[in-house]
């Protein structure tokens, strides 16, 4: 995936990605592009210091050299959006190495309800508690034994204790870690220290706001998916433009600039992206037709607006008071927020906002968007589990060693490894909970699976994917019955002219469920994408 090109796709094109056509991206303008004579130079990344540095001869900054450091457990960390979590139910999740369970809690404000993250491990004997219900009374209920907790993680009930023996219940010891947990831009968030002085931290400090994610005349689809490779890899790869052409051929196009010559079929050029702004706090970088901005340690979005006649034209008329009424411009947003799970594992949610086109959203079903999303995720997945493999064996400290990053359009990754050794360790902060070693590589297929990593976890493709699955049994019983009806039926009973319009329905029916079989398991289990023929 990518960052800076993109921001530039009209983000209705990208949802009609499940027909995989070629989504067309504006080209860059004469004056985005280097001249031959600075079209290898350095980059140069432009901080509030305003001094320059450059990706090859200056190193990364070292932990320790500054002394404000990044509290990877004193931040905000999204789980899931709240159109993918059923409030039936409770939800397991990973976030930042710690198993959690997500569920509503009916009785929580008045009776309006909330939800609630909690320690994924009952006090008792540290059963997961997301494998149990809500029970009668709205409480989360271990099933293996039957303990039950409030919305503020307090046991209200042990059944095994007698009614009139002493109130065990009470005990400190039998209450559930309940983390600090708010909703914002639909998406559930949580603060992962469960100490009591963290009870009001919503009140301090909140999750990053986006204001077009509250705003009525944008779009609000948002999606999610399990990644088999690392926070810091994501990140780098949502911030990278150049692969875009190569990575993703086929399924996103980038036209060249007027004039241009393409240097190759795919038509990969120079970009010039730059660093404005570094601090703990993320960074701010200029980008093709806009901007970008990294809110640490989760959100990355870029926004642009698009090139077009209500855009770019002069005003042509007024308001009744004079005024010039200027049109209103067409606006696009990439949000992207990377969850560090595990080593080797992350969670996507992403959702592109947009302030045109909104009736296509009403339309086309949100599990159609999905496929065409995933493709391109899928399209990448393999080089990029890889390239962590690699990584790993070098070290993250040793990232500037091993990767030769001469251009400009690199700029945003230095950028971002900068960050996480200047200010965040140099990686993700698990507390000594795993090893240095990354998961195996799987076999492709496993690898590269959707429906573990996406279609379960989204309410809209579980929908589908089980209607699917019924019209494929539909039409094979319909096939099998129109020729069931045949054996039976004696020659003369029918004319040739029913007989025959009876077999083709049944071949007809038959092969109608093979294409989806076939439709079903290519969109919502595996789909491989081959480089060498694209």
């Amino acid at each position: 995936m990518s960052s800076s090109y993109v921001v530039s796709v009209p983000t209705w094109a990208l949802h009609r990605g499940f027909r995989y056509p070629l989504l067309k991206l504006p080209p860059l303008s004469s004056n985005q592009l280097p001249t031959s004579r600075d079209a290898r130079a350095v980059p140069s990344l432009s901080f509030r210091t305003h001094t320059a540095l450059s990706p090859v001869a200056s190193p990364l900054a070292k932990e320790g050299d500054d002394d404000e450091k990044f509290d990877w457990y004193s931040q905000w960390y999204p789980v899931m959006p709240v159109c993918d979590l059923d409030k039936r139910r409770p939800h397991a999740k990973r976030v930042i190495g710690l198993d959690v369970v997500v569920w509503w809690d009916r009785n929580e404000d008045e009776g309006q309800g909330a939800w609630k993250v909690f320690d994924d491990a009952c006090p008792h004997r540290l059963a997961p508690l997301s494998e149990g219900r809500i029970d009668g009374l709205g409480r989360l209920q271990c099933v293996y034994h039957g303990w039950c907790f409030d919305g503020s993680g307090d046991c209200k009930f042990i059944p095994q204790a007698p009614a009139d023996g002493p109130p065990v219940h009470t005990s400190k010891r039998a209450c559930v870690a309940a983390y600090p947990t708010t909703v914002q831009h639909d998406i559930v968030w949580f603060w992962p220290n469960a100490d009591p002085q963290y009870k009001d931290i919503i009140l301090k400090k909140k999750p990053p706001y986006i204001p077009e994610l509250d705003d009525p005349t944008f779009t609000k689809l948002i999606s999610n998916r399990d990644i088999p490779y690392g926070y810091e890899v994501l990140i780098e790869n949502l911030m990278d433009p150049a692969h875009v052409p190569y990575a993703h051929h086929g399924i996103m196009r980038v036209p060249q600039p007027k004039g241009s010559v393409k240097a190759d079929r795919e038509g990969g050029r120079p970009l010039d992206l730059r660093i404005r702004e570094l601090d703990k706090g993320g960074f701010l970088a200029k980008q093709d037709r806009g901007n970008s901005k990294f809110i640490a340690p989760c959100v990355f979005y870029a926004f642009t607006t698009l090139p077009g006649p209500g855009n770019e034209s002069p005003p042509s008329d007024e308001n009744q008071n004079g005024a010039v009424a200027l049109p209103k411009a067409k606006r696009v947003l990439l949000i992207f927020i990377c969850i560090p799970v595990s080593p080797g594992h992350s969670r996507l949610i992403w959702t592109f906002p947009r302030n045109f086109g909104l009736w296509i959203d009403r339309v086309v079903p949100r599990w159609m968007f999905h496929v065409g999303q995933n493709l391109i995720l899928d399209s990448d997945l393999y080089l990029l589990h890889v390239e962590e493999q690699k990584l790993m064996d070098v070290g993250s400290s040793n990232w500037q060693k091993a990767c030769y990053v001469p251009t400009k359009s690199d700029a945003l990754v230095v950028g971002f490894r900068r960050w996480l050794n200047k200010y965040a360790g140099g990686q993700v902060d698990w507390r000594g909970k795993y090893s240095d070693a990354l998961p195996p590589t799987p076999p492709k297929e496993q690898l590269m699976d959707r429906y573990w990593s996406h279609v379960v976890n989204c309410s809209s493709c579980s929908a589908a994917y089980k209607a699917l699955n019924v019209l494929e049994v539909t039409l094979q019983v319909l096939s099998l019955t129109l020729v069931g009806i045949l054996a039976a039926t004696k020659q003369n009973a029918m004319t040739a002219l029913v007989r025959s319009s009876m077999v083709i329905a049944a071949i007809l029916f038959f092969g109608a469920s093979k294409w989806v079989a076939h439709f079903v398991y290519k969109n919502f289990r595996f789909h491989d994408y081959d480089h060498a023929f694209r």
